[in-house]
């Protein structure tokens, strides 16, 4: 029994002694450099947003009295989407309208006429007081009468005149009153009319209802939003690229869009806008990028992936990014590690500049 365990021991050492002289007598595996299509691109994550979209507010604290549409509907601009209780709001314009009516040329026309009218009987008593007084000087000047009668005939006129003007005064006073009344009142319910607009929320562009957050008799706030509303048929992908690939990024780049919700389908998109300011907790730059082939079935706040493509090369000089070392070197077959030059890169191949040719064998490592 004890010699059978000691064979078993050896015979376990030579076979493990036997497989390490084997894997060490292996060679390297060699490629060559061969001629390839390859497309350098930037990656950034994002989300799909409708375009136009945006959060609808309040312009008014409140409790819902109406919801006006349901998720889903397609709106049109200016179209009421909920309404806030208003009775004090309502009764206010109310009151306004009232006193704007109250204060109208129309409805004061019984005032105006009453100047009016003795203004014009200002003017005949004047006009009749010229006439006798100038009687009374054709009279004095043929020694006719008195000159008291004379002096209080002028002086009656003197009245007359005075009487006149003041009318006068009267009416156009009692006008610009009016009319400044009418003005003031109408501008008052027109500012209440705006205050009773401000109760019904409404969109601000034609599209799709998206998300309403509130029911009815619940109470809004100026301060949270009420609906996300944008388009229903226009999407762009707002995505999140990294400080450090930034600079390679221009408009009218074309982007390679993947989404978990189509796995087996890419859509195209391209480079719109890039906005200047990074985002110092992520460290990221907020780029727009629009559909240029959307799928028929989007919806906003779908995550997506982005391939944002810099430079293509049909025919380029590649290997394997595996083979490269330290992204300077290579190692060769005859186990020289050779300095290279790379270009572009994707994330299998690199593309050689300048250091090996077509014909240098190259190997992952070295013994």
């Amino acid at each position: 029994m004890k010699y059978k365990l000691n064979f078993s021991s050896n015979h376990l050492y030579i076979t493990l002694l036997l497989i390490l002289l084997s894997a060490c007598g292996k060679k390297p595996v060699a490629i060559y450099p061969t001629i390839h299509k390859i497309t350098h691109s930037v990656y950034a994550s994002g989300t799909i947003k409708s375009v136009a979209q945006y959060e609808v507010y309040s312009k008014v604290n409140g409790i819902v009295e109406q919801i006006l549409v349901k998720e889903g509907a397609v709106v049109s601009k200016g179209q009421p989407i909920l309404k806030l209780a208003n009775k004090a709001q309502e009764l206010s314009f109310e009151n306004a309208k009232l006193l704007a009516n109250y204060s109208s040329e129309n409805a004061n026309q019984e005032k105006l006429n009453q100047a009016l009218t003795e203004l014009e009987v200002a003017k005949l008593k004047m006009e009749n007081d010229l006439s006798l007084l100038e009687r009374q000087k054709k009279l004095w000047s043929n020694e006719i009468g008195t000159k008291n009668d004379l002096e209080q005939r002028a002086l009656s006129y003197k009245n007359s005149v005075a009487l006149y003007n003041a009318s006068e005064l009267k009416l156009n006073d009692l006008k610009k009153q009016i009319a400044f009344q009418s003005k003031q009142t109408e501008k008052s319910a027109a500012i209440s009319s705006t205050s009773m607009n401000d109760y019904v929320v409404k969109s601000e562009i034609a599209g799709r209802v998206y998300s309403l957050s509130k029911d009815k008799g619940e109470m809004i706030t100026t301060q949270t939003p009420v609906a996300i509303i944008g388009d229903a048929n226009k999407f762009y992908i707002e995505l999140q690229v990294d400080e450090y690939d930034i600079a390679k990024l221009k408009t009218g780049q074309k982007a390679i869009i993947s989404m978990d919700s189509y796995k087996d389908e890419t859509f195209e998109a391209v480079i719109e806008k890039i906005y200047p300011l990074m985002n110092e907790k992520t460290k990221s730059f907020k780029v727009d990028a629009l559909f240029t082939n959307p799928s028929k079935n989007l919806f906003p706040n779908l995550s997506a992936q982005a391939n944002i493509i810099i430079e293509v090369k049909d025919k380029a000089l590649t290997i394997p990014r595996a083979f490269l070392i330290d992204n300077e070197y290579v190692y060769l077959a005859n186990k020289e590690k050779r300095k290279i030059k790379i270009g572009l890169m994707d994330y299998e191949k690199v593309e050689i500049v300048a250091g090996i040719t077509e014909k240098d064998a190259l190997v992952k490592s070295i013994q």
